[in-house]
Formats: structure tokens, sequence, C-alpha cells
């Protein structure tokens, strides 16, 4: 089957009303990736050579969505919604180029398994017209059924037409399907409309193609990759299955996930072995994370590359372009952004990282801040290696602080810094005997005054 030709055609043309969203139904998210792009993965995992994604609502913002994860993928748009086999025909251009296998998919099951895929495509291999997968849903009802005899498919019945014993079936239609190739347009141009909604409808050709002996079979995908997304409820229970098996894969890899429940990754998160994760971590997309490493809880992390055995958390905030080498720390409440923590450097407690470089073994103390942003440009903080950076201190952009050098806490930092020189960037302390007595009497006096005021 490796050597047979795929088209993948995708049917993302729905408008999706029940989402109650403007944006088009499939580019809402499973894992920061639009479910329509989940599909487009599963389609290229089971090796379809081609994509055709039929489009409607939406069509320039789908067309610009689709430039992102699917930039060799064609795009046509179905103007009028007239059934499914109507849909797919919109990609007749593309289907008629010759492809070995098509393959028939919806842009709003994003949990689909390749390998089910694969399953129907393998079918027509072994010499099937037609393959469609089913599944086995907790409960059959409001679905179409499959109807088999002696190995074969011979109808997709919906459960109004169905009789009682038809009823009983508990293998359903998920909807997708694959066609040989050398029959699809053929078959697809015999559906008819003469149905209550006037509709074209894919399941028709299972009839047409047993009508021509054609062999036409069904194969089984597991309930949740057939699970369709219709509303916000239904899109919020394909996220905790997805993000369910992530984990599962994660812990599987080397990842120890204490509270594996509270951990949320991301459709591209990598993870190293012997990483440990600590209950409610948040990974957004872009993140890798070496071999090693340990994030604590209730951290939040995007757009990051964590090196081994980098410590992260815990309430550590890293954003994009955050670039931690090994053994580098950053502690709790602490934001890095656009920054490379070099190997060993300490952020530790209550500080904020950005468009900077902190040296090898560097020492950033509490409640520092690079100040990188005038209201107009960003500008760049340079740490030197073997630095000190002492408690409450503002490092004013662009500035560098040499290697080895020492900011007293407090200090505010305006002019560079040469290697291992000491610098204070604060005004000079005045104290003044019994003035503190003074002010707590005069204040309280004021006080006094306004409550007898108010009186």
């Amino acid at each position: 089957m490796s050597q047979r030709s795929c088209l993948s055609v995708i049917l993302a043309a729905g408008e999706g009303t029940r989402m109650k969203s403007a944006m088009p139904k499939v580019l809402h998210a499973i894992a920061g990736l639009p479910m329509v792009a989940h599909v487009v993965k599963a389609a290229e995992a089971a090796r379809a050579t081609g994509l055709a994604l039929v489009i409607g609502h939406g069509a320039d913002e789908m067309r610009k969505a689709v430039q992102k994860f699917a930039p060799k993928a064609e795009t046509f748009v179905q103007e009028k919604r007239l059934g499914t086999a109507h849909a797919v025909l919109a990609a007749r251009e593309a289907i008629a180029k010759g492809y070995d296998d098509i393959l028939v998919m919806f842009g709003d099951t994003p949990l689909i398994d390749a390998a089910a895929l694969a399953a129907a495509r393998q079918k027509l291999a072994e010499g099937a017209a037609v393959a469609v997968i089913g599944f086995r849903p907790p409960s059959p009802t409001g679905y179409g059924r499959l109807i088999e005899k002696g190995g074969r498919l011979v109808a997709i019945r919906e459960e109004k037409d169905c009789s009682e014993a038809e009823k009983k079936i508990g293998f359903c239609n998920a909807g997708m399907m694959a066609v040989a190739g050398n029959q699809a347009l053929r078959l697809l141009d015999k559906v008819g409309n003469n149905n209550a909604k006037g509709e074209f409808y894919l399941t028709d050709i299972v009839e047409l193609a047993g009508a021509d002996g054609l062999d036409v079979v069904a194969t089984e995908a597991s309930f949740e990759s057939a699970l369709g997304i219709n509303n916000r409820a239904e899109l919020a229970e394909a996220e905790a299955i997805w993000q369910a098996r992530r984990r599962r894969d994660a812990m599987l890899a080397g990842v120890t996930l204490i509270a594996p429940e509270t951990v949320y990754f991301s459709h591209d998160t990598e993870i190293g072995a012997d990483t440990i994760v600590e209950p409610h971590v948040w990974f957004g997309p872009g993140v890798k994370i070496a071999s090693g490493a340990k994030i604590h809880a209730f951290s939040h992390i995007e757009g990051a590359t964590i090196a081994s055995n980098c410590d992260v958390g815990p309430f550590a905030r890293l954003r994009p372009g955050a670039d931690l080498r090994q053994k580098a720390k950053v502690g709790n409440f602490c934001e890095v952004k656009q920054a490379t923590i070099e190997e060993g450097a300490k952020v530790n407690h209550l500080t904020y990282i950005g468009d900077a470089r902190v040296g090898a073994g560097a020492n950033i103390g509490a409640g520092t801040i690079t100040c990188n942003y005038d209201g107009f440009s960003k500008f760049f903080t340079d740490i030197g290696e073997g630095a000190f950076v002492g408690s409450n201190s503002a490092l004013v952009a662009p500035v560098t602080i040499g290697k080895g050098g020492y900011i007293a806490s407090g200090s505010v930092i305006t002019e560079s810094v040469p290697d291992d020189a000491l610098a204070f960037g604060r005004a000079r302390q005045k104290t003044l005997p019994g003035k503190g007595k003074e002010l707590r009497e005069r204040f309280a006096s004021a006080t006094a005054a306004k409550k007898r005021a108010a009186e």
C-alpha cells in the first residue's frame, strides 16, 4: 500500500452555527491547533500524498489558516450546501488527477486515528471499491447503521428508516470512507437527490457500488476517534480526550506527571525523559524541554526552550523566546521573555527578564527587572558571566553588565558596567533623628481633626 497514491478530501465547509461563533467551526482549536489541522495531520500520517480542502463559510479566513498548517493543500469552495456527495464533488479537479485512493474525511473530527485511515486504505489495496469507516458508540441512537451481509457492507441506513431489528445494530457510520480512485467520480456522479431534503448524500455510493457488483466493506475505528464536534461542549470533550492521550504518551515515554489530569500540553510540546512536571502546569505552543528538567507547580510556558536539568517555577512564566541553557534556574513569580538564561544562571524570585542575556553562573536578585521598552522600541540588556545583580534593581536598556560585575541592591542602572566593577545607582541615604516620631504625631493629629469635622 505504501506505493499507492492517495488524495485526502477534507470536508470543511460547514458553518457550525451551534458553535455560536463568527469563526468557521473547523478553525476552533484542540491543544492550540485548529481541529481541521489535526485532521490534516492524521491524513498525512496515513500517507496521503495530496490534500484537498472543501471550504465554504469564511473561505478567505480558511485559506489564510490553511497556509499555516497545510501550505500544499488545494482548496475548493462549495458555493451551495447540497449534501456530502455534492461537497466531495467540489474537489472534482483534484479527484480527476488519478489517485489510487480517495480518502473522504471531515474537518470536525479532530481525534481521528491515522491507523483507522490506513486500515480503510488497506481494504482498497486488497480490492475493495469502497471502505466505510464505522464505530461502536455507547448508544447507537441517532446514528446511521452499517448493514452487513456475508462480510460485505450493503447499505448505510439512517435510523428513521431502520427496521426494529436494524435499530439494534451497534455498528454505526462514522462518515469517513475510502474510495478507489478509478471508481470515485463515476460513483459520485451517480448519486441522486431524490430524498426529503433534495440533497446528494455520500452514503448512497455504498448501494450504488454494490449494485455494480463492486466490493464494499466496513472497517472499524474507536468511538473516540470518530467523535465529531458540533458545539463548544463537545469541543471541550475532545480536548479532554486529546489531553488524556498525550499525558499517557508522555508518561510512557519516561516523563513523570505527578498529577496528570492537571497538566495541559500543546499539539507540538516536546518533553524529554526523566523530566518531572508538578501539578497545574500549562504548556502553550512551541515548547521544547530536554531530559531531566523539573517544572514546578503552576508554571505557564509557551514558545520556550528548556535544556537538560533546568529548574522552573513554581509560578514561573516563560514567554516566547525564553531560552534556558543547562542547569539554569527560573524561580517563583519570575517572567522571562525573548531572553537567554545561560548555563547555571539563576533568576530566582519576583523578577522580569526580557530582551536580554543572562550569562553563565550569573545571579539575579529578587525584584530585578530589565527595563526593555520605552513605549516605542525594545532594547537589549546583556548581563555577563558570573555577574551578581542585587535585589530590587532596575536595569535600563540598552545596557551591559560586564563579566563578574556587581550591582548593589536597589540600584537603577542606566550606564554600562565594566567587567568586575561594582555599581551603585541609588540616592545616598539620609537619616534624621526624631523625624519619624514627629511625622507620626502630625499624621495622627490630622486624622483626628478629620474625624471631628465629620461628626
